[in-house]
């Protein structure tokens, strides 16, 4: 018992619970991303909120919530504990080393975006989780659900809020422009063959994913939907 924790809490075993988190938050994200773009169907928010419905009573999904919370949690441990444990082994940077020739800025960058990120996090679920899964929303739509719809609508007509989400927006595309290949260099999951395809499906992902989600409150503010 003691080697398996061993092998956990080693360098190697904390990449690991990175990179296997990382992948878990990243399919977490498409469906997370698919639901909310059910606000660009101008219905009034019907199927938006029939999607949120789902979300919010569907079983399978509720546990989901559960591993996703313990793997959001073990995922940002993890990134403090190898950023700490990075800046011990290295407490001097040699003048030799010219990180900016052998990484993106944004790979050098992931701990400060991974706190942006964090900070937009706390107050995106005081947004919506909160209201959507234990105070309640009081009004609902023409369908009977609760109307989640309108709770997003009253939030994004704050332009600072609007802003705030764009830029967060912004930090999640870069944090994934590393974070997509590095899961799959740190798994084993690369080959010569396919790194290619590997970084090129990152890119779009990260774009495409990060364009949506700062769509919607853009969306929302201007009033592009209704």
């Amino acid at each position: 018992m003691s080697g398996f924790g061993n092998a956990f809490s080693s360098s190697i075993g904390k990449k690991f619970i990175m990179g296997i988190t990382g992948l878990f938050l990243i399919l977490f994200l498409i469906v997370h991303c698919g639901i909310n773009a059910l606000i660009f169907i101008s219905d009034g928010g019907l199927t938006f909120n029939v999607g949120a419905h789902f979300m919010a009573t569907n079983w399978i999904i509720r546990a989901g919530e559960i591993v996703l919370f313990i793997g959001l949690l073990a995922h940002i441990f993890q990134a403090l504990r190898l950023t700490l444990q990075n800046q011990k082994a290295r407490p001097v940077k040699y003048a030799v080393n010219d990180g900016k020739a052998n990484s993106k800025w944004y790979s050098r960058s992931m701990g400060l975006l991974g706190t942006l990120l964090l900070i937009f996090l706390v107050v995106h679920l005081k947004d919506f989780w909160v209201v959507s899964r234990f105070t309640g929303i009081p009004t609902v739509d023409a369908n009977g659900h609760e109307d989640l719809y309108a709770v997003m609508k009253e939030k994004f007509q704050d332009p600072v809020r609007v802003v705030v989400y764009v830029l967060a927006m912004f930090s999640l595309c870069y944090h994934l422009l590393h974070g997509f290949a590095s899961a799959f260099q740190t798994l084993g999951w690369n080959h010569s063959k396919y790194n290619g395809i590997i970084k090129g499906a990152g890119v779009w992902y990260s774009v495409i994913i990060s364009i949506l989600f700062a769509a919607m409150p853009i969306a929302v503010y201007f009033g592009l939907i209704q």
